[in-house]
């Protein structure tokens, strides 16, 4: 009997993804949404699964679904999701119903503030390519990878992406709770979304949950080098295996990066402390899956990192560059320092958007302090219109030029002033810096 399941905002970049997952499975799948973008609308109507009409339709639920999938983008009172609660229907967040198609296999759920994305890449990969069966949730679209989710019947284990973040408009569970972690990995914890978590310790808390979740015969991959996640770590006194992880040991070499381990030189296509730290915990994360770290480094030797993850936008003879999806004052610093120490000789032109509720907000804006240090030009940009339609306070160059604690910052809210400052701060050997959840409303990265 064929399962059938409808998606309360559909467009969403998990939500469809997880559709299309679905329907390759063989799922007779639904939806609706008051708005579909690209790349989710192209790929819906390519699989046939685009709604007719946008906007929301209480008659498409019938009493014969299987399950309703609420997405984060649909309110509470979403004349859908009360028609379903009316039929019966079995409402589902997203992380729950990953769980639901999961809860046989064993479960690989990377955590953090930072870092799990590449990290989440960085295993699929060398699963990949040692040729494992396996199912995968992550966060954005990898090369070697048709979608962001598979679900299967054959494969025995899956390995998840685990997001802090609330897991519905109707569940305010953060969403890597809810996927009962048999093999867990924790990169970082920096403070985020204030909007949900208005103190750093109730964000802490979060993980705190998450560790302790993890059962007695499960295993806890940790980052010894973050100072709050040791903390969490030793806190937690059950008896569950606990592997920490570093740096491993490198260096740099006319512009490469080299892995140096008991089995000789890895050459790697990626760089930076962080990333090198994310790689050592995908490796460990990877013998708990039975691949051998011979097998791992053949692997991670080809990998060249997730979109947006310090991923290379373009490379000309003395100028390039980069665009990241830092936004946090973590991942900025992160991503700076990696620049810093690959081209170290060069001029380093970082540019970063206040884009999320987080970073445009005043109470935050000091966790910014000392984080654009690295650049040789520092801008900073926002949209006052972003702010107004968050409803937050409105901040001012000023504020944000003190936040940061930087003289050589330059704040812009205009993208064609901010264009031409950076085309005009390009010179001999200048790697360009693009950092942001955003698009810099329209910055062309070609034009630059």
């Amino acid at each position: 009997m064929t399962m059938k399941v409808h998606f309360i905002a559909i467009g969403g970049a998990a939500m469809h993804n997880l559709a299309l997952a679905l329907h390759h499975k063989g799922y007779e799948v639904s939806g609706s949404d008051d708005e579909i973008n690209e790349p989710s609308r192209s790929r819906l109507e390519k699989a046939g699964l685009l709604p007719a009409i946008l906007g929301w339709n209480p008659q498409q639920l019938s009493a014969d679904l299987d399950a309703v999938i609420l997405g984060m983008h649909a309110r509470a009172d979403n004349p859908e999701l009360i028609r379903a609660h009316e039929l019966g229907l079995r409402v589902y967040s997203y992380p729950e119903y990953l769980y639901e198609q999961s809860k046989n296999k064993r479960r690989f759920v990377i955590g953090g503030s930072h870092g799990k994305t590449s990290i989440t890449a960085m295993v699929l990969h060398v699963m990949q390519m040692a040729g494992l069966d396996f199912d995968y949730m992550v966060g954005s679209q990898l090369e070697g990878f048709e979608r962001m989710v598979r679900l299967s019947e054959s494969a025995p284990l899956i390995v998840l992406e685990g997001d802090e973040y609330l897991s519905s408009p109707i569940d305010r569970r953060p969403k890597f709770h809810l996927y009962h972690a048999d093999v867990a990995l924790l990169s970082g914890i920096a403070w985020d979304h204030i909007n949900v978590f208005p103190t750093f310790d109730e964000y802490v808390e979060q993980f705190r949950i998450f560790v302790d979740m993890i059962p007695e015969k499960g295993c806890l991959i940790y980052c010894r080098e973050d100072t709050e996640v040791v903390k969490v770590v030793e806190r937690s006194v059950e008896m569950k295996r606990k592997i920490p992880y570093g740096v491993p040991a490198y260096r740099i070499e006319n512009g490469t990066t080299i892995l140096e381990t008991a089995g000789g030189e890895v050459p790697l296509m990626i760089f930076g402390r962080h990333n090198l730290m994310n790689l050592e915990g995908a490796r460990y994360l990877c013998r708990e899956a039975g691949i051998s770290d011979e097998k791992f480094y053949q692997g991670i030797a080809s990998f060249k990192g997730a979109a947006r993850r310090l991923e290379l936008f373009r490379k000309e003879k003395g100028k390039v560059v980069f665009r990241d999806f830092a936004h946090s004052p973590s991942k900025l610093r992160a991503t700076l320092a990696a620049v810093r120490e690959q081209f170290d000789q060069w001029n380093v032109v970082a540019c970063m958007e206040l884009h999320t509720f987080s970073s445009l907000s005043e109470q935050f804006l000091s966790q910014y302090a000392g984080t654009m240090d690295e650049a040789d030009q520092a801008f900073v940009y926002f949209n006052p219109q972003t702010i107004a339609h968050k409803k937050l306070q409105p901040i001012g160059t000023a504020q944000v030029r003190e936040a940061f604690g930087n003289d050589k910052l330059r704040v812009f809210s205009d993208p064609e002033e901010l264009a031409a400052a950076i085309r005009a701060s390009v010179k001999a050997d200048t790697v360009i810096l693009m950092m942001s959840s955003g698009t810099f409303d329209g910055v062309r990265l070609d034009a630059l």
